[in-house]
């Protein structure tokens, strides 16, 4: 079930990012606005696109989330091979699941090593 819905969640989400699929949509509301005379603007008017908008929002929030968070991962899996198979430390392969202050902590971190770098190329740069 889940490799189907995988494969759902993706077509849904490249379909539903085409130009063409926004052309859709707004063609409904104009036509959907253009009714309202017919119907007087009605409650019943009103509640077929308030209903309808309500419903598609509701889906596309899941699969948007089914998706990102799938692309997420698979970012993050790239990321620790990258980190793994190269020369520097391994200290962050897996940050991802750390508090906000422990990620904060490892920011800090980098930001006084990127400092300290910089503080250090104008005397190399003097002594050449």
């Amino acid at each position: 079930m889940e490799k189907t819905f995988n494969r759902m969640a993706g077509a849904v989400a490249r379909a539903t990012g085409r130009p063409w699929a926004f052309a859709l949509c707004l063609a409904s509301v104009l036509v959907w606005a253009a009714t309202g005379p017919v119907f007087h603007y009605s409650e019943t008017w009103q509640l077929i696109i308030n209903t309808g908008t309500t419903i598609i929002t509701f889906l596309m929030v899941f699969l948007i989330q089914n998706t990102q968070n799938r692309d997420g991962a698979a970012i993050q899996v790239k990321l620790d091979e990258l980190i793994r198979s190269g020369l520097g430390k391994n200290d962050f392969i897996g940050i991802e699941h750390l508090t906000e202050r422990e990620v904060e902590e490892f920011r800090a971190i980098c930001e006084k090593a990127k400092q300290a770098k910089e503080v250090a190329k104008p005397k190399a740069a003097k002594k050449s």
